[in-house]
């Protein structure tokens, strides 16, 4: 039996915060990024069950760099057919490809928003990942000239970058 002797409910939302930074090595001849570090640190309030948070931290980092490398939908100019339908196509990022993690958390600022003190974590990692690796290729490609790139940084649009610079 559940009994609730008192609700409450939060004058304000509870943010999360932290910082992601990413070290990165490209092959010049193929313009293939490799992930070699990332490193997040992390307020997010008060921490129940660290499993579940650096687990949270780690399929949003894992997201971020989807999105930051990989994952496009493309259609076919001419007909509009979805070429990127399935994911022998859709390049999701594979367990190899992701780097090594370290995961810090800051549990002294609990929130004043909740009971227990806990902010959300689930988007953290997703967040930060996409800037800071997005961020590390391009300090990486910056001594060639190269200062803008759109997502996904493929290794295509990586190689065309070094070659066009």
């Amino acid at each position: 039996m559940v009994r609730v002797s008192a609700t409450e409910t939060p004058s304000t939302p509870s943010w999360p915060n932290g910082a992601q930074v990413c070290e990165v090595e490209i092959d010049p001849d193929t313009g293939a990024v490799e992930v070699m570090s990332l490193a997040s640190c992390d307020d997010i309030g008060r921490i129940i069950n660290h499993m579940i948070v650096e687990g949270q931290i780690h399929g949003g980092v894992a997201q971020g760099l989807g999105q930051a490398l990989y994952e496009q939908v493309v259609y076919d100019e001419q007909s509009g057919q979805l070429l990127t339908g399935s994911l022998m196509d859709y390049a999701a990022p594979r367990a190899d490809q992701m780097p090594r993690l370290r995961t810090e958390f800051d549990e002294s600022m609990p929130s004043k928003t909740n009971l227990l003190g806990v902010k959300g974590c689930g988007e953290l990692g997703t967040i930060g990942s996409v800037p800071a690796v997005v961020h590390a290729v391009l300090d990486a490609l910056h001594e060639r000239g190269v200062l803008h790139l759109e997502m996904p940084l493929t290794a295509e649009k990586v190689w065309r970058a070094l070659r066009g610079a």
